[in-house]
């Protein structure tokens, strides 16, 4: 029976796939509707058809990228030639050249580069070396010649700006050669507007902080207030000499000149030395350095100002004598002008007291020091030398600094007595001032195109440039 079932199932299975069913079913008539079957695949079909069409342009696409390519051409370059002395492993084929960081010294380059001490010290033996590289700057060049695996072959080093001296070691001797550095001095003018910043602009157009500090502390300090007069359209020019040695800046000088424009009003400075002293004229001739500073102290505050008064100590009405400027114990005093120091101790309700003669009877008492400066009675200071310190010795309340003011022993108000004007140039050394400013009076004329009032008119020239720049003539 078993046997029988699974042969008549097996007939009816192949007499089903056998039968024309799709044939027969669209023959037979077809009612117009689609099974939910059908529809499904129908749905099935129509997405493969999208997608196919979508990915087979792609990869046509990128086919049609990779077999396009553009023409190319070949060409046969012929390359240098390996120097013979790199071949040989002469002189010359492994310079390492180095720059001296601030703190490093040449023991620790040696030591850096694997080189004996022994070696150094045959290289401080040689004439001059001692001296030019134990005084080494941040930035020094030094240069070793050092083949690989070798020792040191050759050392070189800068002795000044227009020598330079190579020392070939072979074995326990040195040959030492000078070679000749040409460089070249020019007198350049750097020009420029204030901006945002006097220090970032003057900085950009190739001022150093030395040159900066010459405009604000020096030259122009008396006549322009750089806290709150200066703008950002105001304009400076600077005459400077640098030194050039194969296209590189070595170094800038001294400020020879400037200009600065300040609310529409032209300040000038020249620099002229006098009895071997350099100092910052106007350009007839009169010092820019007035003979007395107003405030000893800096940006002090007045506390007491001249006249009569209820002592704070002794509590009764009497003269005061002098200003009182309030600041902190250690705040640094200056001298007011050059002087000779005339005394310093203890003067009773002064305390601390340090007095000055200037000449011409003007003499100036600074009171009520906590310490004094590193000077002496006897001794020359200049104006702006540190004389002693705020505090509040003898008769004071608080920390402060009583300075007073007297011509011929006469008290005076420090604060509105007529201050006596600077020496100006005369006869010879007035000569020498126009030839030696004349040269940058014209250098600056040249830029900036300014009509000078106070030294004569300058020559007619196009309107003055508008833009922060900076330009250079060879002296």
């Amino acid at each position: 029976m078993g046997a029988q079932r699974r042969e008549r199932l097996k007939a009816l299975r192949e007499a089903a796939l056998r039968r024309p069913v799709l044939a027969r079913h669209l023959s037979d008539g077809f009612n117009g509707r689609w099974s939910g079957r059908q529809w499904v695949q129908a749905g099935l079909f129509a997405t493969l058809g999208m997608m196919i069409a979508a990915i087979v342009p792609g990869f046509s696409q990128s086919t049609a990228s990779v077999r396009v390519h553009e023409p190319r051409q070949s060409l046969a370059l012929a390359l240098p030639p390996l120097p013979i002395a790199r071949v040989r492993g002469e002189h010359g084929d492994s310079w390492q050249l180095v720059r001296i960081n601030r703190g490093e010294t040449l023991g620790s380059v040696f030591k850096d580069l694997d080189i004996p001490a022994s070696t150094m010290h045959k290289i401080l033996e040689q004439p001059g070396a001692k001296e030019a590289l134990k005084r080494m700057k941040p930035g020094t060049e030094l240069g070793f010649d050092m083949p690989v695996n070798g020792s040191l072959r050759t050392f070189r080093y800068d002795r000044d700006d227009s020598h330079r001296i190579e020392l070939s070691l072979a074995g326990d001797k040195i040959t030492q050669k000078i070679i000749t550095r040409p460089t070249e001095s020019r007198t350049v003018v750097l020009s420029g507007k204030v901006g945002k910043s006097l220090f970032r602009s003057a900085r950009k157009v190739g001022l150093t902080p030395a040159n900066i500090n010459t405009l604000t502390d020096d030259i122009f300090k008396y006549d322009i207030d750089f806290n709150e007069d200066v703008g950002a359209e105001d304009r400076f020019s600077v005459v400077v000499e640098q030194t050039w040695r194969e296209g590189e800046l070595l170094s800038t000088g001294p400020v020879l000149a400037a200009t600065f424009t300040s609310e529409g009003r032209l300040h000038t400075g020249f620099r002229f030395e006098r009895g071997g002293k350099a100092e910052y004229f106007t350009g007839d001739g009169r010092p820019l350095k007035k003979s007395f500073i107003r405030m000893p102290i800096p940006y002090a505050r007045l506390t007491s100002g001249f006249g009569s008064r209820r002592h704070p100590v002794l509590g009764r009405i009497r003269m005061h004598t002098g200003v009182d400027y309030g600041a902190g114990t250690g705040t640094p005093i200056m001298a007011a002008g050059d002087a000779r120091v005339q005394f310093v101790g203890w003067k009773g309700g002064y305390g601390r007291a340090v007095i000055l003669d200037h000449g011409r009877g003007y003499t100036t008492l600074y009171g009520h020091m906590s310490n004094f400066g590193r000077i002496r009675p006897g001794q020359h200071v200049g104006q702006g030398t540190v004389i002693g310190y705020v505090g509040s010795s003898g008769l004071a309340t608080g920390p402060h600094l009583h300075y007073e003011f007297r011509i011929n022993g006469v008290h005076r108000n420090p604060l509105s007595v007529t201050m006596p004007p600077p020496e100006p140039l005369s006869g010879m050394a007035l000569a020498q001032f126009r030839t030696q400013t004349g040269v940058a009076l014209a250098r600056i004329r040249q830029v900036e195109n300014i009509i000078y009032a106070d030294a004569g008119p300058a020559p007619a020239a196009a309107p003055a440039k508008t833009a922060a720049k900076k330009k250079t003539t060879k002296a």
